[in-house]
């Protein structure tokens, strides 16, 4: 196993495939960003030069360091050419287990013999994608939080197999990018999603009940509980479909009705209500991302 990870490779271009991506490249990572769609690598770049362009605007990184991490992003179409030189890879793709165990299949054999391979879910098994590899001892969870650049917190996960020096080495490269790693075990949905999902869909069975409406449920999580978004609000902001796959997890990995899904969020995602992926949710985003107008689905009628 290496020592130290000098260059990383990041599968998913997406939202949190670019913000990784940013965070290894301005600390000094050698980094490329691998994904099948060239659109969707030309959008990841541009949101990263934008997101530089709002720290150099904060004074948070100096025209020097904007350059820097540019130069150090790289590209790449291909799966098994992106991965084939990276100390460390990270898997970003959608939150789908057949998806992910179909990539983790790929980078095993591209990569090299003593690299170790991450994955950034919020809740599936690190076991099970570890499983797919010949080298499940070099395998763990690294769960970054959205806004990458922003969040400090790195949620570390030790699959059945990971090896302590892997872990350790992870926990210091989080460190080396002035995250705080915390290291927690493989159960479904790890600490973070198996307490906040829970909440949200709470949140949403209240909204489903009728005891309050979407702005109320809001505001008292906010005002009453100090929490900086309200629930429904944050559940559009992580998607809804990605809060269902994640309460799916829970409640097949335990087996418990407690987490059973709400049925308006289940409802809600067939309808391709998404949150401000699909510019509506539980509010309405037409008017941009900032937006508090509620979706004319919860506006009660006079």
């Amino acid at each position: 196993m290496i020592d130290k990870i000098n260059s990383v490779a990041v599968v998913g271009a997406g939202t949190m495939g670019n913000g990784i991506a940013h965070v290894f490249a301005l600390h000094g990572f050698t980094t490329m960003v691998v994904d099948i769609n060239p659109e969707q690598l030309d959008q990841a770049y541009g949101t990263i030069t934008k997101n530089l362009d709002r720290q150099l605007a904060k004074e948070l990184i100096t025209e020097e360091e904007k350059k820097a991490t540019l130069d150090n992003l790289t590209t790449s179409t291909s799966l098994s050419e992106g991965v084939a030189s990276a100390d460390l890879v990270i898997e970003a793709a959608t939150e789908n287990i057949a998806i992910k165990k179909e990539i983790f299949l790929t980078i095993d054999q591209a990569s090299k013999p003593d690299a170790i391979l991450a994955t950034n879910t919020s809740s599936i098994s690190i076991t099970k994608l570890a499983a797919e590899t010949k080298r499940p001892t070099q395998v763990i969870g690294m769960h970054f939080m959205n806004p990458v650049p922003v969040m400090k917190l790195v949620e570390i996960i030790n699959g059945y197999a990971t090896d302590a020096a892997v872990t350790a080495l992870i926990q210091q490269t989080a460190e080396q990018l002035q995250k705080i790693p915390l290291v927690v075990n493989d159960y479904p949905g790890f600490v973070s999603n198996r307490i906040l999902m829970p909440m949200i869909n709470e949140a949403i069975y209240t909204l489903y009940e009728g005891v309050a409406g979407v702005s109320e449920i809001d505001q008292i999580m906010q005002l009453g509980m100090a929490h900086p978004m309200g629930p429904l609000k944050l559940a559009d902001f992580i998607g809804l479909d990605v809060c269902l796959s994640i309460m799916r997890v829970l409640h097949e990995g335990f087996g418990n009705p407690k987490y059973a899904p709400c049925p308006l969020l289940v409802n809600m995602v067939a309808a391709q209500k998404l949150g401000i992926k699909s510019k509506e949710g539980f509010y309405d985003y037409q008017e941009g991302p900032k937006s508090l107008k509620i979706s004319h689905q919860f506006t009660r009628k006079e």
